[in-house]
């Protein structure tokens, strides 16, 4: 028991030594923090190397002009909450971290939003991750998928988020498919960088399948017939693909498209 009592005595000493040194230290900054002079301010713009909405001098004019400009004044004047919340402001913003260092620098972490795709209409605006909407730079491009047409913020943050990732997971698709084009009723066409024929989706429904059939047209259809012989292909149909002829000429279809048992058929108007 004595010696239980002694090492009770040395793990309360150690404690009330370790708690009185982190008291003094945050004194002892505290008592620095107000008669520091700003020097510098370090701006960290994570993934620049991938994507840039908003540049580090942006971010340094966007505080001067709210006078949050850190450089030159006192630590005991400078309110690295306000940084944070007046950039977070900023629609290109996702993420901000200011913190003050005992060297007089001012360092600022900021996290861009990335854009899974860019709506082009009436109105342009971005789509991230997070489904969140947000306006496009008018300073810096972003090469994203493009999504044109008759297009609601609801259906580009529900179904066409969705299929657009859908496409972007899919190495094939994803360098297939140069454009998507919104109708006004709502259907889908597509446009790709191989062939000039307008691809008919339709809805969104059971895009998956439909993008399977047409990618058994390409490997058994066009690889042997060319990639130039339609006007549009329409893959709105269950289990069939409907091609439109650019002329009326007739042409014989290959022997894999015509079986019997082939599951998707095609017919060629």
């Amino acid at each position: 028991m004595k010696i239980s009592k002694i090492a009770l005595a040395f793990t309360i000493t150690g404690i009330l030594l370790v708690t009185g040194y982190i008291g003094f230290a945050i004194w002892s900054f505290s008592s620095i923090d107000r008669t520091i002079i700003c020097r510098n301010l370090e701006i960290n713009l994570l993934d620049k190397e991938k994507i840039q909405l908003i540049s580090q001098t942006e971010i340094a004019e966007l505080l001067a002009g709210k006078d949050l400009n850190p450089i030159g004044k006192a630590y005991k004047r400078i309110r690295t909450e306000s940084i944070e919340n007046e950039l977070l402001r900023n629609p290109m913003i996702k993420s901000v971290e200011c913190f003050k260092t005992p060297s007089g620098i001012v360092h600022l972490i900021v996290q861009q939003r990335i854009p899974r795709f860019i709506i082009s209409g009436t109105s342009n605006f971005y789509v991230d991750a997070e489904k969140k909407i947000f306006p496009v730079s008018l300073n810096h491009a972003v090469y994203v998928p493009v999504v044109s047409g008759r297009v609601t913020k609801s259906f580009a943050t529900e179904e066409l988020f969705d299929f657009v990732n859908y496409v972007a997971s899919d190495q094939f698709w994803d360098a297939q498919i140069d454009q998507i084009y919104v109708r006004n009723d709502q259907k889908i066409e597509l446009t790709t960088r191989v062939g000039d024929a307008v691809i008919v989706l339709g809805s969104l429904d059971n895009y998956a399948e439909k993008l399977d059939n047409l990618f058994y047209l390409y490997q058994k259809g066009f690889n042997k017939m060319g990639w130039n012989l339609y006007k549009s292909i329409d893959l709105q149909y269950k289990n069939q693909i409907v091609c439109k002829r650019k002329s009326k000429q007739d042409f014989e279809l290959p022997p894999l498209i015509n079986q019997q048992n082939d599951s998707t058929a095609l017919k060629v108007l």
